[in-house]
């Protein structure tokens, strides 16, 4: 295996995607860059209260310590105690229109190791799309991407990554999606490393054309406060999924990431409604009733 080949990839994944994003937003992402006491630190790029991004973040991270956290081992616990050097790209943006959805990506490489025994690596990844108004052709588009990413390496791969992903993004205590899905995988070891590593940059090179042209299409649409209250609601759900559920933002935590870093996930304005719901027949509605469903998408 080749740490510093996946280091590499993912420092220049990260500046590409911050290249075309601020081409589309017409901002700049500012640098944040971050050192652990622990071993190891990142770098974050953020955009707020910009043209196109309410909130938006890119961040890599590279951490090393003596004891994977109980959220990396939940899965293997046979590798519960181990040293660990984990490093990934974790994205969130945020728009400001409420036709525009907000999309989340993450690739990310583990090793645990362990003094006298052989390292053991494996992948995660994946990204997912989550509209306030939904449009088919989005999510249509959407998921065509994904397949595309990981098809060429295996067909079995989509079924099983979208399956995954429509059962990660789950908000258990709701009983609902998060949004509309994508791909999502993890502990990924699979026909050695040259081949695992390849499947997950082919993850991270297909973001930009799966999410920017949806943003394009819906940047410029009109909206009234009806459309942003109804997203600062729905970001409600996207706040309780990642501060409850989310592996990511635990095993951030856990780790004793950077606090500002792992919660850069967060939406900048949000709102919670006792008891809420849509009137029926309303485009908010039509979220639920149509959307917020496994399908088939493509």
């Amino acid at each position: 295996m080749d740490s510093q080949a996946v280091h590499a990839y993912l420092t220049g994944l990260q500046a590409g995607i911050v290249s075309a994003l601020e081409a589309v937003d017409g901002g700049q992402f500012r640098a944040d860059e971050w050192k652990r006491p622990e071993g190891g630190g990142g770098l974050t790029r953020i955009i707020e209260d910009s043209h196109v991004f309410e909130r938006g973040g890119v961040g890599f991270s590279r951490v090393q310590g003596t004891k994977l956290p109980a959220s990396a081992s939940a899965s293997r616990p046979e590798l519960a105690g181990r040293g660990f050097d984990a490093m990934g790209v974790s994205l969130v943006l945020h728009p400001r229109n409420p036709y525009c959805p907000t999309v989340h990506m993450n690739i990310r490489c583990f090793v645990a190791t362990k003094e006298g025994a052989a390292p053991v690596w494996w992948f995660g990844g994946g990204m997912d799309l989550t509209p306030y108004y939904g449009f088919e052709q989005d999510a249509r588009h959407f998921h065509a991407a994904c397949k595309a990413s990981v098809e060429p390496f295996d067909p079995a791969y989509h079924p099983r990554f979208k399956k995954w992903c429509d059962d990660y993004f789950y908000l258990k205590h709701r009983q609902e999606p998060r949004g509309v899905g994508g791909i999502f995988f993890d502990d990924f070891a699979e026909r050695g490393f040259d081949f695992s590593f390849a499947m997950m940059k082919s993850v991270g090179d297909a973001f930009l054309s799966a999410y920017v042209p949806i943003l394009e299409r819906r940047r410029d649409l009109g909206y009234t406060e009806r459309e942003r209250t109804f997203q600062a609601y729905r970001r409600g759900r996207y706040v309780e999924f990642n501060l409850v559920w989310d592996r990511g933002t635990l095993f951030g935590l856990q780790s004793g990431g950077r606090t500002e870093s792992i919660l850069m996930s967060l939406p900048p304005v949000v709102n919670w409604k006792y008891g809420w719901a849509p009137e029926p027949g309303s485009p908010e509605a039509k979220l639920y009733s149509d959307f917020l469903v496994a399908r088939d998408w493509i």
